[in-house]
C-alpha cells in the first residue's frame, strides 16, 4: 500500500497494483495520486504479471481503458489479445483486435515482428495473424494482408483456411488474378490443405481471368482430394464456360450436377440463359427459360432475356417480357431500362426513350453510367452535340464520374460535326482522367483532319498533349501511325514514327508491320524491306495477336497483306502459332473460291 501511495519505486508500484487487483480492491486504484501514475509501460508490465489469470488481466485492461488520461498502446493491446487467445476467448480477442487493427502501422513487418518477439506461443501467434489477414482482406487492404502472410511464412506460422479464403476472395474481387495464384501457391507450400471454400475461390479467380484450363485443373484437384464440388463450384464453372461461349461444356456441367444430386438454382439457369443470349441464340435461351424447374425466374432472368432480344433486333419480344415481368410483381431495374433504351436509341425512337426516362424518374430508378453513355452516344451519332453536352453536364451534377465510354462518344460526335478543337480538348480531358485512347478514338481524329487536308495537325497532337503536362506513351503514337498507314499516308506515318523515336519511345512489332504494309501498298518495296530488316535486328516477331489485329483492320487489302506475310516469312519474323492461322486463312480462301465458281 505504501509503495502505491508514495511510489518512488516503479517495480514496487507494479507489484502493489497486482496485489490490489488480485484482492479486488478497485477503489484503491481510483485514488487520483494512484490512477495518475498509470502509463502504457507499467500497464503492459502489470498485464504480463497477471497473465496467469486471464480473467483478472482482462478486467484490469478494461478498467485502465476507462481512465480519462490513459490510452492503451499497441503493445498493451496486442498482449491482451494474446492472453485472450491463449485462453481460447476467441470472440473477445477478435473484437479487441478489430478495434486497433488499423492503428499504429500494425501491418508493418517491423512493427509486427517487434510485437511478436515478446510472445513465443506459435499457436496463438498463428491464430492472431490469421485474424489480421482476415480483417485486412475484408477491408480490401490486400497489400497489408499479403505483408502479414509473408511474415507468417518467414516465422513458420500456420494460416487459417478462413483467412486464406478471405484473402483470395479480396484479390479476385480486385481482379488481381496473378497475385491470387501466387498467394494460393504460397499457402499450399505453407501446409494449408485447400478445402472446398478455397478451391471455389480459385475457380472464381479463373472466372475473373476467363481461364477455363486452370478451372478444369482445380476441379480435377477436387476429385483427386475427394473434395466434393458444391453448387457454387458448378455455378461458377457454368458462368465461366458461358462467358467464353463454351455452351456444350456448360451443359455438360449441368448434366454432372444432376448425376451428383445437386439441383440447379436460378443462378445456374441465369448463367446458361446469359450464355445463349450473348451468342444471339434466343431460341435456346427461350426454351431453357420455359424449362426452369425448382427455381423461380427473377429480375436478372428477365433482364438477361430482354437484353438478348433487343440485341437480335426483336424489341417487341423484349417489351412483351417486360410486361410479363411486371405482371409477376418484378419491376425493372436500371439494367432492364438500359437494355430497352439502347435499342430504342439505335432505332432513333428518342420520344419513346424520353417516356422511359420519365418513367424511371417516377419510379425513382436512378440512371447510371450506362444509361447516360447510351444517351450521349445516341445524340452524338445524330450530330446533336448541344444535347450531348447537356447530358454530360447532368451526369456530373448527379455525382456520376465520366468514364472512357463517355469521352469516346464525345470525341466521335465532335469529329462527326467537324468540331475538331472540341474533340481534341475532350481527348486531353480523357488522358488527364487516366484513360488511354484506343485505335478507334485516334482513327476518328486522323480521318477528320485528313478530310480537311490538315494532316500536319495529326502530327502535332502528341506535342499538344505533352505541352499540357500529360504523359505521351507508345500507344498513342502506335494508333496514329496505324491509321495514317491504313490511309496510305506513309510519309506522314514515318514522320510520326521518327518523332516517337526522338522521344525515346521504341517501336514495337505492330508499328513496324504497319509501316511495312503501308510502304508495300504504295509500291515502295525497298522501304518496306528496310523496315522488316529492322524488325530482324531488333528481334521483333509478328505474333498471333498482331496477325489478327492487322487482318481485322486491313481486311480489304488481302493482296498486300499476303505480300507482307511472304516477306515476313522469308525473314523468320512469323511466330509459330501464326503459321497455322495462315494455313487456315488459305484454306478458307480456297473454299470461298470454290463456292463462288460452283454452279449449284
Amino acid at each position: 500500500m505504501g509503495g502505491i501511495s508514495h511510489g518512488r519505486n516503479e517495480a514496487a508500484f507494479i507489484q502493489g497494483v497486482c496485489a490490489i487487483v488480485s484482492k479486488g480492491n478497485w477503489r484503491t486504484l481510483s485514488i487520483p495520486h494512484v490512477s495518475d501514475r498509470f502509463t502504457t509501460s507499467n500497464v503492459h508490465q502489470i498485464l504480463l504479471q497477471l497473465s496467469a489469470d486471464t480473467a483478472l488481466s482482462w478486467s484490469f485492461f478494461k478498467w485502465a481503458q476507462s481512465l480519462p488520461h490513459y490510452h492503451h498502446s499497441l503493445p498493451t493491446n496486442f498482449t491482451m489479445v494474446h492472453l485472450l487467445t491463449r485462453s481460447r476467448r476467441f470472440q473477445e480477442a477478435r473484437n479487441l483486435l478489430q478495434k486497433f487493427a488499423f492503428k499504429g502501422f500494425l501491418s508493418s513487418p517491423t512493427v509486427l515482428s517487434s510485437l511478436l518477439s515478446g510472445h513465443g506461443d506459435q499457436d496463438s501467434n498463428s491464430q492472431i495473424l490469421s485474424w489480421l489477414v482476415f480483417i485486412y482482406s475484408r477491408s480490401n487492404k490486400t497489400q497489408d494482408a499479403i505483408q502479414i502472410l509473408e511474415l507468417m511464412k518467414a516465422r513458420g506460422l500456420r494460416l487459417d483456411p478462413h483467412a486464406c479464403s478471405a484473402l483470395l476472395s479480396a484479390l479476385a474481387k480486385a481482379r488481381l488474378t496473378a497475385t491470387a495464384w501466387n498467394v494460393y501457391d504460397d499457402i499450399v507450400r505453407m501446409g494449408v490443405v485447400a478445402n472446398v471454400h478455397i478451391l471455389n475461390v480459385m475457380i472464381h479467380v479463373c472466372f475473373k481471368s476467363g481461364d477455363t484450363e486452370k478451372a478444369e485443373k482445380l476441379v480435377s484437384e477436387m476429385d483427386g482430394k475427394v473434395v466434393r464440388p458444391d453448387l457454387f463450384t458448378y455455378n461458377t464453372l457454368i458462368s465461366l464456360y458461358c462467358k467464353n461461349g463454351m455452351h456444350y461444356e456448360a451443359l455438360a456441367v449441368q448434366e454432372r450436377m444432376g448425376k451428383e444430386g445437386i439441383h440447379p438454382d436460378i443462378v445456374t439457369y441465369n448463367s446458361l440463359i446469359y450464355g445463349f443470349c450473348k451468342e444471339g441464340r434466343m431460341r435456346e435461351a427461350s426454351r431453357l427459360f420455359r424449362e426452369i424447374k425448382g427455381a423461380a425466374p427473377n429480375q436478372v432472368t428477365y433482364t438477361t432475356l430482354i437484353d438478348g432480344y433487343c440485341r437480335v433486333n426483336d424489341l417487341d419480344e423484349g417489351l412483351r417480357l417486360r410486361e410479363e415481368m411486371e405482371a409477376k410483381g418484378m419491376y425493372p431495374g436500371v439494367a432492364t431500362y438500359n437494355a430497352i433504351i439502347r435499342k430504342l436509341c439505335e432505332e432513333g425512337k428518342m420520344r419513346a426513350v424520353n417516356d422511359l426516362l420519365n418513367e424511371m424518374d417516377e419510379r425513382r430508378v436512378q440512371p447510371d453510367n450506362v444509361t447516360c453513355n447510351t444517351l450521349i452516344n445516341a445524340y452524338c451519332k445524330r450530330g446533336d452535340m448541344d444535347f450531348a453536352w447537356k447530358l454530360r453536364n447532368k451526369m456530373l451534377e448527379s455525382g456520376l464520374v465520366l468514364d472512357q465510354f463517355t469521352y469516346k462518344a464525345l470525341i466521335h460526335g465532335s469529329c462527326k460535326v467537324q468540331e475538331l478543337d472540341e474533340a481534341k480538348e475532350v481527348l486531353l480531358d480523357m488522358l488527364d482522367a487516366g484513360f488511354a485512347p484506343n485505335y478507334s478514338t485516334c482513327s476518328w481524329l486522323v480521318d477528320s483532319y485528313c478530310s480537311l487536308n490538315n494532316v500536319e495537325a495529326v502530327l502535332s497532337i502528341p506535342d499538344e498533349i505533352a505541352h499540357r503536362g500529360l504523359s505521351v506513351d507508345k500507344s498513342l503514337y502506335r494508333a496514329l501511325i496505324r491509321r495514317l498507314c491504313k490511309r496510305g499516308l506513309v510519309d506522314f506515318a514515318q514522320k510520326a514514327f521518327n518523332k516517337m523515336l526522338e522521344k525515346g519511345l521504341l517501336g514495337d512489332s505492330l508499328v513496324y508491320a504497319s509501316l511495312a504494309y503501308a510502304y508495300l501498298s504504295t509500291g515502295k518495296r525497298i522501304a518496306a524491306c528496310e523496315i522488316l530488316n529492322e524488325m530482324v535486328k531488333k528481334q521483333l516477331m509478328i505474333t498471333a495477336k498482331i496477325y489478327k489485329t492487322l487482318c481485322a483492320s486491313l481486311a480489304n487489302d488481302s493482296g498486300i497483306l499476303d505480300l507482307l506475310w511472304s516477306h515476313a516469312i522469308e525473314r523468320g519474323l512469323i511466330a509459330r502459332n501464326v503459321y497455322k492461322l495462315l494455313q487456315e486463312a488459305k484454306l478458307s480462301s480456297q473454299n470461298d473460291t470454290l463456292n463462288v465458281s460452283s454452279p449449284f
